[in-house]
């Protein structure tokens, strides 16, 4: 039996990397500053969110949009705060494309506080993305999140 070669991950270059930096901190902030429009809008108009937490992705930038709205009413009513904290972020070459399409795969632990009390860890995840250039900058195809704890 012949075994498929195995798909070696090729970095993007220092340059990429740094950009993709800038882009994940503007993004992350954005989710911390109940920012709609600026979140959804890192998500290409048929872009995906997927996670372990939900029973279905959510598709499109509208649906995106429409679900931040309400978590995000929801997470100011109740007085809580949270920062999105991403480490080990790695990029690639998404396989089998013109360089214009990269996997990311990273870390991200979300704090909470509330109100009045001592800062909490909300959840711990791993991050996947497949992110594609936009007009000179970056925006999400697909978003995998996996909670640890789910």
């Amino acid at each position: 039996m012949v075994q498929a070669a195995a798909v070696v991950p090729v970095p993007v270059s220092a340059e990429v990397y740094q950009d993709l930096q800038h882009f994940y901190a503007r993004q992350m902030q954005s989710t911390d500053d109940l920012d709609v429009s600026a979140w959804a809008g890192s998500f290409t108009e048929d872009g995906v969110f997927a996670t372990n937490a939900f029973p279905e992705p959510l598709t499109g930038r509208t649906a995106i949009a429409e679900h931040c709205d309400r978590a995000f009413a929801a997470q100011a009513e109740a007085g809580i705060v949270r920062r999105h904290v991403m480490t080990t972020l790695a990029a690639d070459h998404a396989p089998d494309r013109d360089g214009e399409r990269v996997h990311t795969r990273s870390y991200v632990m979300v704090l909470e506080t509330r109100r009045g009390q001592k800062p909490t860890i909300y959840c711990s995840t791993l991050c996947e993305d497949v992110l594609t250039r936009v007009d000179g900058g970056w925006q999400v195809v697909r978003r995998q999140v996996s909670r640890d704890d789910l």
